[in-house]
């Protein structure tokens, strides 16, 4: 009988086995001696693993496996989204965007100093280069009614310029001429202008075209005489302003008067009532007078007069010759008023008195006045008395047909 003899695989000749059997698929246990001396350690610590086993299977919990029950649906769909939301966060804390100057940026470091902008830049006309000034104790003037200082926001004073004024031939022009000083103050201001009877639409129309912020008041009383009509209109705009305790130095401006822009510049110095000199053209117009404060500095030592009929009046002041704080109408605890009457101008007492009446319910004596300017050696302003009762003018200023004289083109 033939025997048959298999040789070993050349392949597995060679191979040493480490446990001595001559099986290829025996396995030799590491020694204990080589396991105490070897500092093997595993890639990823053990604690990570599992960290990374536990989220993949909540994955696939979540988005691949089908609920048997229908109870575990509404888990499935909190845990779906909790997933969302938690890379939503992720993904929003990531910083995206692109920056254009990568290589500049690079070797710098971030600077968080606020560089001013250029301000007061003047051109040199004789030299090509640009000569820079600038200044540091700028004052800049806001729209809003600030002020900056050397760093400091001051806010400027409101005025309240109070006008009356009635339907007459010269009533356009003197609106038109207040109006456009007005606009050149800067602001913040409030123009109050008070109408007898109704409001006009020719007076809407100018105080719309002013661009100055205004309020368009009406009184009431139909009395033709000038003194009553003036007491009625001043006593509604003081009563506009106590009811909506408006904040600013309130000043009466007549229409037909002459001011300077500097007048209105003073007027936000006044902390509670100041006065000054006004020149006046006599009744006569054959003269013209002064009337107003002696002032010693900024202190009222008396009163220049020229006219014998007035020298019992307590204050000899014109009605546009002061001011006051508006807060004296509506806040008498600030001032330590005595009475919480609201002050007002008497129709009952002779045409010149109102000035001096009103005037004893804002202060007690010349103390408590601020004479401006210093010295009181200024007229801001003049009261010309310019009237024209019997001039006739179109409505609204408009001619709706000729005149009875034309004269032709030859």
């Amino acid at each position: 009988m033939a025997s048959i003899r298999r040789t070993l695989s050349p392949a597995f000749r060679d191979r040493p086995y480490v446990n001595g059997v001559g099986s290829p698929f025996s396995v030799q246990s590491p020694s204990p001696k080589l396991l105490s001396s070897s500092r093997y350690s595993p890639p990823f610590p053990s604690a990570i693993l599992a960290f990374a086993v536990t989220i993949r299977r909540f994955v696939a919990g979540v988005l691949f496996h089908r609920p048997n029950r229908k109870g575990q649906q509404w888990r499935r769909v909190f845990y779906r989204c909790l997933l969302f939301f938690f890379l939503g966060f992720l993904l929003g804390l990531l910083p995206f965007g692109h920056v254009d100057d990568e290589e500049e940026i690079r070797g710098r470091s971030f600077n968080f100093d606020i560089k001013p902008s250029h301000v007061n830049v003047q051109f040199d006309n004789d030299n090509t280069d640009r000569v820079v000034k600038r200044r540091e104790d700028l004052v800049v003037d806001v729209s809003l009614g600030v002020v900056e200082s050397r760093g400091e926001l001051v806010p400027r004073k409101q005025l309240i310029i109070v006008t009356p004024t009635y339907n007459r031939a010269l009533q356009a022009y003197f609106l038109n001429r207040l109006g456009q000083l007005l606009r050149l103050v800067p602001p913040p201001l409030l123009w109050i202008v008070v109408e007898n009877k109704a409001a006009s639409f020719e007076t809407a129309e100018i105080l719309r075209k002013s661009s100055v912020m205004y309020r368009h008041l009406v009184c009431g009383n139909n009395s033709t005489s000038a003194k009553d009509r003036g007491v009625c209109q001043r006593n509604t705009a003081l009563e506009h302003i106590e009811r909506h305790t408006l904040d600013g130095i309130v000043y009466f401006a007549d229409d037909d008067n002459i001011y300077s822009l500097d007048l209105f510049d003073r007027l936000r110095d006044i902390s509670r009532f100041g006065t000054w000199p006004v020149a006046m053209l006599a009744q006569s117009k054959n003269k013209a007078i002064l009337e107003g404060p002696v002032c010693n500095g900024t202190q009222v030592i008396g009163w220049h007069t020229n006219e014998k009929s007035k020298r019992l009046r307590r204050f000899h002041v014109d009605m546009s010759g002061f001011a006051f704080n508006s807060t004296i109408l509506w806040d008498p605890k600030r001032w330590h008023r005595p009475t919480y009457v609201p002050i007002r101008q008497l129709d009952t007492v002779k045409e010149g008195f109102q000035e001096t009446t009103f005037i004893e319910q804002v202060v007690e004596d010349e103390r408590q006045m601020e004479g401006m300017p210093t010295g009181c050696s200024k007229v801001m302003n003049w009261h010309l008395h310019l009237q024209a009762h019997s001039l006739v003018y179109p409505k609204g200023w408009q001619l709706q047909k000729n005149l009875d004289i034309v004269l032709p083109i030859k």
